[in-house]
């Protein structure tokens, strides 16, 4: 008695028994999904101990969390009446009463900077201390603040009359459900009604406010992705068994793996993710083949003798082997992420090879025990094992393969080519927004201050003069002026504030406000305006923001537009090419951070893992093979079928300016890890039919296209149209990871079901033999047994 046959034994005897500890299972990991926690930051693609994520760091301490800004911003020249305009500073004003709110700053709150000669230091008053009544005051306050504080341009207004105010949100509660809180339930319903009431359009942005929307779309998008996988497959799988109850079996097994999958995910305190989010809906469209394949068999066993008993011995015993390796090279093609740095990718692996060794061990028993339990299948439910249209699908097949190996070769030759053109199109693309909804109210606000303002994703450059009160000298600032100025020269970066701004507002001051002495002093000048700083509390507050408590260390923050990784690269070494200049290593360390900048750097890193993962997973299974087979031959013969789809699906994306990046970077390796199941199942029985017929390659070839070509058929279609809902999402990268999948996992089929058996045919001579065979132990299949 074989194991497998063992296992079936004990499964069908046991079966109240293994229903119990399933239901036992799934009733601890429903208990495990009260601690699934949604993610309040932006994904770090990046080690922990990574360059870019230590100078991060090394800026938080010293300046704080600088993604804690939700920006304002209206383009209406009515808000300029007395009632919107009194109205819109209320609005601002009521946010500072409220507990995440650190605090605001909108035109009601300018200060000028003015010069008290008999003092001799600098006093702030408000720009309007009385609420202005009449068109004419407003015009007043606007022309002031227009005309005569160029400190406040791009702060609070542009050129264009556009206005903008921002909201701190408390830094320690920046990344906390609290934030969520603030958005969702005070900040947006507040914003509507003003919009209502005063016909005024308010855009609404900030890395806070996109993180919450974001977060919420992919919330929503988890539940329709789920939903839509198990409609889609339930609709196929119906289509090609006609038989409810088979259907129903499937949607059992995979809703308790969802299930499983939710239990894993709060299990291991994992936060939910644009990666995570996909584990369920993933679950399901990789279950449902596993149905497939186990239910095929037991119908066609049925059919075969009628034996129920047998039948379900039988659909253990041969297709759980065949179906647990299939599961393994999938589980080990997403494992192979559990190697890399990425903390990610590293939990994405996780969950995902879990997961889908679960999804196996849940069809493996439940499908046989609740066959047991029911009345033989009825004829009409093994009607489509006799589908003509099906059975002239598998004889064009072989008509090709017996008579076209050369077209197919030839084919595969000049698909080669041109995929190889399009593979080196490819561009690399990294960018917090990109694959944010286009068609959402909060992309065309990001794209409406990107226009006004220049962006909104800050890029921070620290600058560490190595001593204190170093950031004050003069010199430094003329340095840190012509970085500035260099900024100022990229049309992707807006105008950078830095403490240049406040000194230059300073000079403006002290030259009785008047706006063309808005520049940085003179070395005779320092003296006396700095004499006037020194004696004053007045611009404390404004400085602090800039430099730190020390005065070694200051500030540069502008803010990116939506670029990628590439225009990204040529634009650090610009301003590389200025700070090596200006800022002497000796004397200065200068570093460029920010989120948007880890988040470039972090795509770059996470291709890096890509060409890692894929190559472990390649290793991993060429070694099986060597296992199963003993050859190396075979070994090539087995990858050059799966690695064709890589490689075309690599060329489509070059023609179709898809880029690589973190969404769509698990492409290959998952569409590697699914489409050798076809691989295996397929040379399993050609090995079983080699042994059958006696090492005659050519009947063993065509018997095992003919066994395995309904099934691999079904379980493509199923793979296919699960991954294409993923195209149904709003987020371009998800769009791009279901469709390239699906695509990638179709061509694998048809790869696994033509060039595969061509090449056993023109290169397997040398190794179909019994030397081989009987060197082997592994037995994925055993023989053929008589009815």
């Amino acid at each position: 008695m074989t194991f497998w046959t063992r296992i079936a034994g004990f499964i069908l005897r046991n079966r109240y028994l293994v229903l119990f500890v399933i239901a036992l299972i799934t009733t601890f990991l429903v208990t495990q999904t009260k601690y699934i926690r949604f993610s309040y930051t932006e994904a770090n693609l990046l080690p922990q101990d990574h360059e870019a994520n230590i100078e991060y760091d090394k800026f938080l301490d010293i300046f704080g969390e600088e993604g804690n800004l939700v920006i304002l911003g209206v383009k209406d020249s009515t808000i300029f009446s007395p009632e919107k305009f009194n109205a819109w500073n209320e609005l601002v004003k009521s946010f500072d009463s409220v507990a995440q709110v650190d605090f605001t700053v909108s035109i009601s709150d300018v200060k000028q900077l003015k010069a008290d000669r008999k003092q001799r230091k600098f006093i702030v008053e408000d720009l309007f201390s009385e609420t202005p009544k009449t068109k004419e005051e407003v015009d007043k306050i606007k022309t002031q603040l227009f005309e005569k504080l160029p400190f406040y341009e791009n702060l609070l207004y542009n050129e264009d009359g556009t206005i903008q105010t921002a909201i701190y949100i408390k830094k320690d509660l920046v990344n906390t459900p609290a934030r969520r809180d603030f958005i969702a339930e005070i900040l947006i319903p507040k914003i509507n009604d003003f919009e209502k009431k005063y016909n005024i359009d308010v855009r609404i942005s900030g890395m806070p406010y996109i993180r919450t929307v974001n977060s919420q779309n992919i919330i929503d998008e988890m539940g329709i992705f789920v939903l839509g996988a198990l409609l889609i497959t339930a609709v196929i799988f119906f289509f090609f068994f006609r038989s409810f109850r088979a259907t129903f079996i499937t949607l059992l097994v995979v809703g308790v793996g969802v299930i499983w999958a939710f239990g894993f995910i709060g299990l291991f305190q994992y936060e939910i993710t644009v990666l995570s989010a996909l584990i369920p809906p993933l679950i399901i469209v990789i279950g449902v083949p596993n149905a497939v394949f186990l239910i095929n068999k037991y119908q066609q066993e049925v059919k075969k003798h009628g034996n129920q008993a047998k039948s379900l011995q039988r659909v253990i015993s041969k297709i759980g082997n065949a179906t647990l390796m299939t599961n393994i090279t999938t589980a080990s093609g997403f494992a192979t992420f559990v190697f890399v740095k990425s903390q990610l990718l590293r939990e994405f692996g996780i969950l995902a090879s879990i997961n889908i060794v679960s999804i196996f061990i849940l069809a493996l028993l439940i499908i046989p025990i609740l066959y047991s339990f029911m009345p033989l299948p009825e004829k009409k439910h093994l009607n489509h094992l006799e589908k003509k249209w099906m059975s002239n699908v598998v004889a064009w097949m072989e008509r090709m393969v017996k008579q076209q190996r050369i077209t197919i070769y030839i084919t595969t030759v000049v698909i080669i080519m041109l995929s190889m053109v399009g593979l080196f199109q490819i561009r690399v693309s990294g960018s917090l927004i990109e694959d944010m909804p286009k068609g959402m109210q909060f992309y065309k606000d990001i794209k409406f201050f990107e226009k006004e303002f220049g962006g909104i994703m800050p890029l921070e450059i620290l600058i560490d003069t190595k001593k204190e009160k170093g950031v004050m000298k003069l010199s430094t600032l003329k340095k840190m002026e012509k970085l500035n100025e260099t900024i100022e020269t990229f049309p992707e970066l807006s105008k950078p504030i830095s403490v240049t701004n406040l000194v230059k507002y300073s000079k403006q001051a002290y030259y009785n406000g008047n706006p063309k002495y808005y520049q940085l002093p003179t070395s005779q000048e320092q003296s006396y305006i700095f004499a006037y700083t020194k004696n004053s509390n007045s611009n404390a507050g404004m400085l602090k923001n800039f430099v730190d408590s020390t005065g070694r260390y200051a500030r540069i923050t502008t803010f990116m537009k939506d670029i990628g990784t590439d225009k990204m690269d040529i634009i650090q070494d610009r301003l590389n090419a200025v700070i090596k200049k200006q800022f002497p290593d000796d004397k200065f360390n200068v570093s460029m951070t920010g989120k948007a900048l880890v988040f470039l750097k972090g795509t770059n890193y996470l291709i890096k893992n890509l060409v890692i993962s894929l190559t472990l997973a390649i290793i991993l299974i060429s070694i099986f093979m060597a296992w199963m087979f003993r050859s190396a031959q075979m070994i090539l013969i087995s990858l050059i079928p799966n690695m064709l789809p890589l490689l075309i699906t690599a060329g489509l994306m070059g023609f179709f300016g898809i880029p690589i990046k973190p969404s769509t970077i698990l492409v290959f390796s998952i569409a590697f890890g699914i489409s050798v199941d076809d691989t295996i199942h397929f040379l399993a029985k050609y090995r079983q039919e080699l042994l059958a017929n006696n090492w005659k390659i050519k009947p063993a070839v065509y018997s095992a296209l003919r066994e395995t070509g309904v099934s691999m058929f079904y379980t493509s279609i199923v793979l296919f149209f699960g991954f294409l809902v993923f195209t149904i999402s709003s987020f371009g990268g998800t769009i791009a990871l279901g469709g390239l999948v699906s695509v990638t996992l179709l061509l694998a089929m048809i790869s696994n079901l033509l060039l595969l058996p061509s090449l056993l045919l023109s290169f397997e001579k040398k190794i179909a033999n019994k030397k081989v065979l009987k060197e082997t132990n592994f037995k994925i299949l055993p023989p053929k047994e008589d009815k």
